[in-house]
């Protein structure tokens, strides 16, 4: 609706020189609005602002008074961001592809205009550019990074018998976890200071035992708590998530193809008017949404529930749309 009334205000709109790429609303309250100018002379935002403000006052009026934040659009999503957060100042942007997650460092008197009154302002923003925002400020963004600096240390120090210096090393290097130690190539643990092949191949099989102690103590909680072999043996599935699945009853491949993806993967609700974080059960394992749809699909495949050459014609139109795409080039 907003988008129809900027569309009879800003002619440039109207004939496509301008376009509007997002839109978000807090009805009656405060709305932002992205746009991009396919012409270089013409600047997209000057343009729906109109002289003295006349086009955007012009909409604010049927709107009964409701903000409005015009915000140029860019490609790059975290320049976009930046600017779907305005008024407020960023410092930094951590973006995860694989999660489509982004975290935003701000000063620390900015936090309250980042978020905005009862969240208002990143809600907005996350709904403009679809990802899910985590705010934090240079302060907490410091003692975050510290503390886990101080928890994989501890880790490495007790899985690995290391002592401080060594494990910070590890840590210093980008070693996150176990798994990168274990299956890392051994040039990459050749790279750090006072590491030789032999010492390289003995961190590699402590953790590779570390690992499969940890994995054989999950399975046999996993079968305790009575996961069945459907489960256990569904490719996709470690252990420790097997065991984290039959923890909250999902025990059989019946069970775990009922599931929805946001329950594996966790996401967002909104319940008046905030926004809620729902835990996956496969969330502290790093399972993105993409990939718990492509999991709980295969285990309905697996079970005849779906029919798979119903999923084939999605492919094919793909592929038609490629040829299209050729065609018209």
């Amino acid at each position: 609706f907003m988008a129809e009334l900027f569309k009879m205000e800003v002619p440039e709109i109207y004939d496509g020189v301008i376009e509007i790429k997002a839109v978000a609303r807090d009805p009656g309250s405060r709305a932002k609005i992205a746009v991009i100018s396919y012409d270089n002379s013409i600047d997209p935002v000057g343009a729906c602002v109109g002289m003295r403000g006349s086009r955007v006052q012009a909409v604010v009026g049927e709107l009964q008074g409701e903000k409005i934040d015009i915000i140029p659009w860019n490609e790059d999503q975290a320049t976009f961001l930046v600017n779907a957060l305005q008024p407020a100042e960023v410092s930094k942007v951590v973006f995860d592809e694989e999660a489509n997650k982004i975290e935003v460092v701000v000063p620390d008197e900015q936090l309250s205009l980042a978020i905005g009154r009862r969240g208002q302002n990143v809600r907005l923003a996350s709904q403009l550019t679809g990802l899910d925002i985590d705010i934090l400020t240079d302060e907490e963004e410091s003692k975050r990074r510290q503390a886990e600096f101080n928890s994989r240390t501890a880790l490495f120090m007790e899985a690995l018998d290391l002592d401080e210096f060594f494990a910070q090393l590890l840590v210093a290097e980008g070693f996150t976890n176990l798994e990168e130690v274990a299956y890392v190539e051994q040039d990459e643990l050749l790279t750090i200071d006072g590491v030789d092949e032999g010492t390289a191949a003995e961190l590699q099989a402590r953790a590779r035992d570390v690992l499969e102690a940890k994995n054989k103590a999950a399975l046999e909680a996993a079968r305790a708590l009575g996961a069945e072999d459907s489960l256990i043996e569904f490719e996709g599935l470690t252990p420790q998530m097997v065991e984290a699945l039959a923890k909250d009853g999902v025990k059989t491949l019946e069970d775990f193809a009922t599931c929805a993806d946001w329950e594996l993967a966790g996401g967002w609700t909104t319940v008046n008017g905030q926004r809620v974080k729902d835990e996956g059960l496969l969330e502290p394992f790093d399972v993105s949404l993409e990939e718990a749809q492509t999991l709980v699909m295969t285990a309905r495949v697996l079970l005849g529930w779906v029919d798979p050459t119903e999923l084939e014609p999605e492919a094919d139109d793909a592929e038609d749309d490629d040829d299209n795409e050729e065609v018209g080039a």
